[in-house]
């Protein structure tokens, strides 16, 4: 599959489980490239319960699934993809157990973080946070020139992550970024469909 990670939506885990199908699907609908189902604090079966259904709704529409962290899930489901933090499972080793289709991500803060992960064989970075954001209060911003920096260090995909919305999307479009990665923005929008055209309108 070849990825477009133009709009990278990650689900919240507040969601209540019955809204989130109908709202991925409605973002999906306006745009939504990727999907990342990031659960930090669910039990491993409710995690698994939710990604059977997401893996399900999405191959309707061609649109890859990504499980944050967990490994073992993403087999379990057959994920299209896995992402991972830096204090997750080394990538060298995520890439042993899992099988060549399935493609890896790894958030980065820094250019030294991006060039290792891309020397490892990371397909794409999360590359954050570059606005503050409500979903990791404690997350550092970094500056403009360092994600410019990360973005011209490397040759694999570059997706900016951390407090994007609408109103400051367009500062990210002559970044040179891949594309955006949103969880507000869509997932607590009125119109999770509109949401996601205005913000694929607004990053280009």
């Amino acid at each position: 599959m070849n990825i477009d990670y133009q709009l990278y939506l990650v689900t919240d885990e507040q969601t209540p489980e019955e809204e989130l199908l109908p709202i991925v699907e409605k973002a999906v609908l306006g745009g939504v490239t990727a999907v990342q189902l990031r659960e930090k604090h669910s039990e491993g079966k409710i995690f698994f319960e939710k990604a059977i259904k997401l893996k399900q709704l999405l191959a309707k529409f061609n649109v890859p699934l990504i499980i944050n962290d967990r490994v073992d899930i993403a087999l379990a489901v057959n994920a299209e993809g896995i992402h991972i933090g830096q204090k997750d499972l080394p990538l060298v080793e995520v890439k042993k157990i899992i099988p060549n289709s399935m493609f890896v991500g790894v958030s980065v803060q820094t250019e030294e973080q991006a060039l290792v992960a891309q020397k490892e064989g990371a397909d794409y970075i999360g590359v954050g946070t570059v606005f503050p954001t409500t979903t990791k209060p404690d997350a550092i911003t970094m500056s403009f020139a360092t994600l410019r920096k990360i973005v011209q260090a490397v040759h694999i995909p570059t997706v900016a992550i951390g407090g994007i919305s609408l109103e400051n999307v367009h500062q990210l479009s002559n970044v040179g970024v891949s594309g955006i990665s949103v969880v507000s923005a869509i997932m607590k929008a009125d119109d999770p469909k509109l949401a996601a055209r205005m913000l694929r309108n607004s990053f280009k």
